[in-house]
């Protein structure tokens, strides 16, 4: 005797060796017993063999009419021989029956299980719903097929072209476009990228870059809504100064100042003078709402997106010729031995008398032009009132903040690979650029005079002001390291934490208002600082401990890291680019990691790129090498080489102990791009029964 029976959800047959009250002891064709239980047990018979049933029952059930079945079903609850009898007349057989019980399995549109071998007949509502979605799927299928056919064929179909960076970054892996691709990179054993490329559906390289970063970040567009500046009402005095700016000439978010007082008396006063919109603005309001969606203005070569419309940003900036108001921190300093006397926070107008900009003083403004008051004359390229004698006082006490720095962190800072400026020729300013423009890549050496003494300036009034937030029990925003041990990473955070990679006692960003938002929510906290002192804490905007301090850390750093990755695309894209420009074949590089499969990381030696090679097996990290460039593929933004010459021994290569916390990893990336459409994955479970 033969037993049909379910298992899980699963039709089998096999031979009844032994039976007990609630079960039975059953012998599969393969050989393997099973216990099956009473309740799963759907039929006995003796004839045909459970293997012929199965295959026949399968066969047959494909054959039944199910909207006829339906008809004859009856209203109430019923088991499948009893439709079985219905449909076929008179007493079916065995295979009959098995194969109406498949089909009504299979068909949970027009019969709902309701036990094991017992259904029910589904509305007639509901059945014209179920046939309409299952007409629906079926025509989505068809479309799918209809695409990828195109796709295949070298066309994109327009509803892919629309959703393309949906496709491959935020995908609905449900969605008929998605599954177009993935069916057309499968039929074409093409990667998809590739694919698309060859469909058209990317013919710019750099627009592919351009609208991908668009679409992750600014899905709404770049634009501004109409927005005016409001007006400082505060009566603010006119500070006693003269002060200028350090910037390069592409910079139009003028953030920082400075000005000595008293040289040649003993005593010098540094002032730091930082703008300050945050005079204006305020939490909540409209503009800061605009500011903090965007958290930062976002850089690349040749264009930005602020972070405040230009108009506002105009308003607010330290441009020379004028009175601007400023958050000023006066710090007093023994003029011989450097020591720091007291420091000072004031809210005042200050004239600004000239911007530097150090691209075009660097090749003046140099170590020995510093050092050696008799070395060279009085250059004529320093706009008054900037004398030399205040460049020269400046720069000795950067050297000395460094070395004081230095000493916390317990080891030297290190300049040693240069930072690279980009320049696109002939675009016009303010214009997006197409990818086609020829670039400029000029090195340009960190730890320069003019570099070193903005960046210890700023420095010191992120410290100074982040340790007299605390003392206040203000809360601030700072960034914060542990240890210069492997893998400990800047965190940021509502703590006046320690800073081993700079060497501070805390570190809160202050002095970039204009252009970053946790600067301009410091500069709410410090401003209310200068203006109520100790009770400070009970005017400031945000408490201690409160929720949207926190929310704003955490959606700055996600912005911020997204932001200096596209930075770090789009110049790695020009550098491509210059490659291919510049017509270079060759280069050559440093070994700085190996990686599996006897490819090494290298750094080139003249230009702002990591990329892997191979050829390199058993060299030292540090061999310097000469290598033959491979093709280059700007849409994953990646280039292979091979060494071609061993130039020399290892030279020692530190990790990059640069003044700027953000870091710069040895691991930068070195291709391929990542994208989210997976041919190799399993096609997703249709939402719908």
């Amino acid at each position: 005797m033969y037993v049909l029976f379910d298992e899980a959800g699963k039709f089998l047959a096999g031979r009844i060796l032994s039976e007990a009250e609630a079960s039975a002891q059953v012998e599969l064709d393969s050989g393997k017993r099973v216990k099956v239980k009473a309740a799963n047990q759907l039929l006995r018979f003796d004839q045909p063999a459970p293997a012929e049933l199965m295959a026949s029952a399968s066969q047959a059930s494909t054959e039944v009419d199910l909207p006829l079945a339906w008809e004859f079903a009856p209203e109430d609850e019923f088991g499948f021989a009893q439709l079985a009898s219905d449909y076929f007349g008179g007493t079916p057989g065995v295979v009959e029956q098995t194969a109406t019980l498949m089909a009504l399995y299979d068909a949970p549109h027009y019969f709902r299980r309701a036990g094991k071998g017992r259904f029910k007949k589904a509305p007639a509502d509901i059945v014209a719903q179920a046939l309409a979605a299952i007409d629906k799927k079926r025509q989505i299928a068809t479309q799918i097929s209809a695409w990828a056919g195109e796709l295949a064929g070298g066309t994109t179909p327009e509803p892919v072209r629309e959703q393309l960076y949906k496709i491959l970054f935020k995908p609905d892996k449900n969605a008929p476009e998605y599954k177009a691709v993935v069916e057309a990179a499968r039929t074409t054993q093409l990667a998809p990228l590739t694919l698309l490329q060859r469909a058209g559906a990317i013919q710019s390289a750099y627009q592919f870059h351009w609208q991908r970063f668009l679409f992750e970040n600014f899905p709404k567009g770049t634009a501004f809504p109409a927005l005016t500046a409001p007006g400082i009402t505060d009566d603010l005095p006119l500070a006693a100064v003269q002060a200028f700016s350090i910037d390069d000439s592409q910079t139009t978010e003028i953030d920082d100042a400075l000005s000595l007082q008293g040289l040649d008396s003993g005593t010098v006063v540094l002032g730091i003078h930082i703008a300050a919109p945050a005079l204006a603005l305020q939490p909540d309001d409209a503009l800061d709402a605009v500011a903090r969606q965007r958290l930062s203005t976002v850089y690349m070569p040749g264009y930005k997106i602020t972070m405040l419309p230009d108009d506002v940003v105009q308003t607010y900036t330290l441009s020379e010729g004028r009175d601007v108001p400023a958050v000023s921190l006066y710090i007093t300093l023994d003029e011989a031995t450097l020591a720091i006397q007291s420091s000072e926070t004031r809210l005042e107008r200050v004239p600004i008398a000239a911007n530097l900009r150090h691209d075009q003083l660097d090749a003046l403004v140099t170590p020995e032009w510093l050092s050696s008051p008799d070395s060279a004359p009085q250059d004529d390229s320093l706009p008054p009132p900037v004398q030399r004698k205040q460049l020269m006082f400046l720069y000795r006490l950067a050297q000395h903040l460094k070395a004081g720095r230095e000493q916390v962190r317990g080891k030297p800072e290190t300049f040693n690979r240069p930072d690279y400026s980009f320049r696109l020729n002939g675009l016009q300013s303010g214009a997006v650029p197409t990818g086609d423009e020829a670039v400029t890549i000029s090195p340009r050496q960190r730890g320069a005079p003019l570099d070193l003494i903005v960046a210890e300036a700023m420095i010191l009034a992120n410290s100074t002001w982040g340790q007299w937030l605390a003392s206040l029990g203000v809360p601030g925003i700072y960034r914060s390291q542990a240890s210069l041990a492997p893998g400990i990473k800047v965190r940021m955070g509502a703590k006046a934490l320690p800073h081993a990679g700079i060497g501070v006692p805390s570190y809160a960003w202050s002095t970039s208002p204009l252009r970053r938002y946790v600067d301009l929510v410091n500069q709410w906290q410090i401003i209310a600082c200068a203006r109520h002192g100790k009770t400070a804490a009970l005017a400031a905007p945000f408490k201690p401990k409160d929720a949207q301090l926190f929310a704003v850390i955490s959606a700055f750093d996600a912005a911020y890291t997204a932001y200096n990755a596209h930075q770090s695309g789009m110049e790695r894209f020009w550098t491509l680019h210059y490659l291919r420009q510049q017509g270079m074949t060759e280069l050559t590089a440093s070994l700085i990691k190996e990686q599996s499969g006897g490819a090494w990381l290298v750094r080139a030696d003249n230009l702002p790129l990591v990329f892997s090679i191979m050829g390199a097996q058993a060299l030292p990290r540090g061999t310097r090498v000469r290598v033959k460039l491979g093709a280059v593929d700007d849409i994953a933004l990646d280039v292979h080489g091979t060494v071609l010459e061993v130039l020399g021994d290892a030279t020692a290569i530190t990790t990059n102990d640069q003044t700027d916390d953000d870091g710069d990893d040895d691991n930068a990336a070195a291709g391929p791009l990542t994208i989210a459409v997976d041919v190799n994955e399993a096609a997703p479970a249709s939402p719908n029964n």
